[in-house]
């Protein structure tokens, strides 16, 4: 628990929630196409597109995260951007000051190739240009939630009878010398009695049990700090004030 309040506070540090992060990307454009995510098979066709600048927080960051590291070179990463974000809220408003002036300065040259950029595109690539970018757009928004997840604990999903057996195959190969394929793994699992198979099974029946309690266990924290939207829609845990309501 005490990990998990770590990991908050961190994420708390910043002001936002990893899906809060997530859900602001892009969002200062008002255009409806944020080139930021212009996918590399497009560059071909222009002379080269510009990366999103850096917020005021995201510059002073990256300018002190150097120095804290140096200067505690056993402390986390973790530790040290709580420790900026701190630094960052006592700055005086005149030490900000340069490093929001450097960030508008930066959006405005942003937004001007941005504008030379759409001037070269057609109707059809504009049109095409939107699809790669929701879906990069997607695929971003799923990797930073999972990233998310990953630092406050979620439990594993549980595993197949399957895969149990294909990770004990690899996990003998790499103890050992002999090297191990996928498809000699597909026909040692096929070949495989009902009585060998039953193991996996009943491994992997064992593994949802797991599955369950640590799930059940997490998603109850979840709600402790907060973090209803995290808990399953079939899962309902009682609130502090009421213990017999669901």
């Amino acid at each position: 628990m005490a990990l998990l309040r770590g990991v908050w506070g961190v994420l708390s540090a910043l002001g936002k929630s990893g899906a809060d992060l997530c859900a602001g990307c892009g969002s200062r454009l008002r255009s409806p196409f944020s080139f930021a995510n212009v996918p590399k098979w497009f560059s071909s066709s222009l002379s080269g597109y510009p990366k999103k600048p850096m917020t005021s927080y995201v510059r002073f960051s990256k300018e002190q995260l150097p120095i804290f590291k140096a200067q505690n070179p056993d402390a986390k990463n973790s530790e040290l951007i709580k420790k900026i974000a701190e630094v960052w809220r006592e700055l005086p408003d005149s030490e900000k000051k340069i490093y929001e002036d450097a960030y508008r300065a930066d959006w405005q040259a942003y937004k001007e190739e941005i504008h030379r950029i759409q001037e070269q595109l057609t109707p059809s690539q504009m049109v095409s240009l939107e699809k790669e970018i929701m879906q990069k757009r997607l695929k971003k928004k799923a990797l930073i939630k999972k990233r998310e997840l990953t630092m406050l604990g979620k439990p594993k999903r549980p595993r197949s009878a399957y895969n149990i057996f294909i990770s004990e195959r690899f996990q003998e190969a790499k103890e050992g010398t002999s090297q191990v394929k996928l498809k000699t793994v597909n026909e040692s699992w096929k070949n495989l009695s009902h009585s060998q198979k039953q193991v996996y099974i009943q491994l992997a029946e064992d593994d949802k049990v797991r599955y369950h309690n640590e799930m059940k266990s997490w998603e109850e924290q979840m709600v402790e700090v907060g973090r209803d939207d995290l808990i399953r829609r079939s899962m309902k845990y009682p609130a502090k004030n009421d213990p017999g309501k669901y």
